[in-house]
């Protein structure tokens, strides 16, 4: 079986086919109407959409083919342990669930490194526990030049060769590629020493920045969420 999955985010639109579990590709749109052209000329069996941009009325009215709509009242294949989860990001279940999905569904972290960085923790008892929030790479910089009189907002672009920088721009741009690097090796190590065999899955748009990480039982996949989603999705077809 043949399955869409669209994640409609607040600037740009993506989108998967997969076979069962398997993806066969991926695209990424900057307009609805774009997508629609692409995807009304492929051949799926199932659609799940997620969006924060529309909503599923606005949907229906747009796309002419039937789909599911991710909202927090959809059934997920792992129970949701979070204390306030209407407050959840869909994108952090569906990033988790992916994981899951991907490390055998076993115990596993997904970490995603967008404008903030998300842990996501899923246990042995494959319940979503919650996990950690924090300012992302650009964020942080941004932050810095915001709340201080004199500090300059940098160029992130690249990560710096040494750990010590020698010039103010240079000290902070140290300061925030290895104060992610460091944050993620601890929380990484942090759970591995309560569960030595987890698993874990790094996404988001700075992925690719860190794939230094990727070692035995690190993984660097940059379409977690659309794997998440996929995942949803076989699970309401099923």
């Amino acid at each position: 079986m043949k399955n869409l999955v669209i994640d409609i985010g607040n600037t740009r639109i993506k989108s998967a086919l997969f076979e069962k579990n398997e993806l066969i590709g991926d695209h990424n749109f900057e307009e609805l109407e774009a997508a629609l052209t692409f995807w009304e000329a492929m051949e799926f069996e199932a659609c799940l959409i997620s969006s924060v941009r529309f909503s599923k009325e606005d949907l229906s009215e747009k796309i002419p083919f039937p789909f599911q709509f991710l909202d927090h009242s959809t059934s997920l294949p792992i129970l949701n342990g979070y204390l306030t989860p209407k407050t959840l990001g869909l994108d952090r279940i569906a990033a988790a669930i992916g994981a899951w999905e991907m490390a055998g569904r076993k115990p596993v972290l997904a970490i995603d490194l967008g404008s903030c960085i998300t842990v996501e923790f899923v246990d042995d008892l494959a319940i979503y526990r919650g996990g950690a929030i924090s300012p992302g790479l650009r964020m942080r910089a941004k932050a810095m030049n915001a709340f201080t009189a004199r500090l300059p907002m940098v160029d992130l672009d690249r990560k710096p060769e040494s750990l010590t920088g020698n010039s103010t721009i240079s000290c902070m741009q140290a300061g925030v590629w290895y104060g992610v690097e460091f944050e993620l090796r601890g929380q990484i190590e942090a759970y591995r020493l309560k569960i030595p065999e987890i698993k874990v899955y790094i996404c988001g748009g700075d992925s690719h920045s860190f794939e230094s990480l990727a070692k035995d039982h690190i993984f660097v996949v940059p379409n977690l969420v659309l794997h998440g989603l996929n995942c949803i999705l076989n699970h309401n077809v099923e």
